[in-house]
């Protein structure tokens, strides 16, 4: 029984997303969901309590494919590419997908934001500390992804906004670029990099340590994080 359910809920949501991306999210509604999913409104509300709790699940829905993007890159030798491949997947995606973009990250309730964006932003905090150990980021990996978000998902949402015949596609990797040189050193750091980048070179090799590596007590290794934290800045 739970498994049809889960099924019917699953059809639902893809029903939801189709008349959501054909029309629009003012299209979407229990009304119209149901009459093409060919069910009762009643039997709807069996799965969503309401309309805003439909959009969340479509939201969830967006995020799932989103990070199954994400996760089918595959990482190379080169995270500095890494990084810009990784900014045009997430571009490519909004504008294949404007209208579940628009209900992921144009939302006005950001205490809502569903799990699977939680995962999403952990992807991205897992790359910029393999970064960091190799030496390649000026700034913290925590500051790097909110800068990194930021200018994603405004560029995304700028250019979802502006009608397809007038946007102008050199404006992602300009931005990109300019935002990826502000927050790398070198490609190939010398040997005198700068004390800052030392710092956070050796604080993303604690943070990506396996569990029980680290000669050091937890205090102890939160004292040492806190100083290069310090001299990072």
């Amino acid at each position: 029984m739970d498994d049809a359910k889960t099924l019917a809920r699953r059809q639902i949501i893809e029903v939801a997303a189709e008349i959501l991306e054909a029309h629009g999210a003012h299209a979407v509604s229990t009304r119209s969901v149901a009459s093409a999913a060919g069910i009762r409104a009643a039997s709807l509300y069996q799965h969503f309590r309401d309309k805003d709790g439909l959009l969340e699940a479509l939201a969830i829905h967006g995020f799932d494919l989103y990070l199954a993007d994400k996760q089918a890159l595959a990482h190379t030798d080169d995270p500095i590419a890494d990084m810009r491949r990784g900014w045009d997947t997430h571009v490519d995606f909004g504008l294949h997908h404007p209208a579940l973009y628009l209900l992921m990250y144009g939302t006005n309730r950001p205490e809502c934001r569903p799990p699977a964006a939680e995962r999403a932003g952990s992807l991205l905090m897992k790359f910029l500390d393999r970064t960091a150990a190799a030496g390649h980021l000026r700034v913290l990996p925590s500051v790097a992804a909110q800068l990194c978000l930021a200018a994603v998902t405004g560029v995304t949402l700028s250019l979802i906004g502006t009608p397809t015949q007038q946007r102008d596609m050199k404006i992602s990797p300009r931005m990109r670029d300019t935002l990826i040189d502000s927050l790398i050193t070198d490609p190939a750091p010398a040997e005198d990099r700068s004390l800052a980048a030392r710092a956070l070179s050796l604080d993303a090799a604690i943070t990506t340590a396996a569990p029980g590596t680290l000669p050091l007590r937890p205090a102890e290794t939160t004292l040492l994080r806190d100083w290069l934290d310090q001299l990072a800045r």
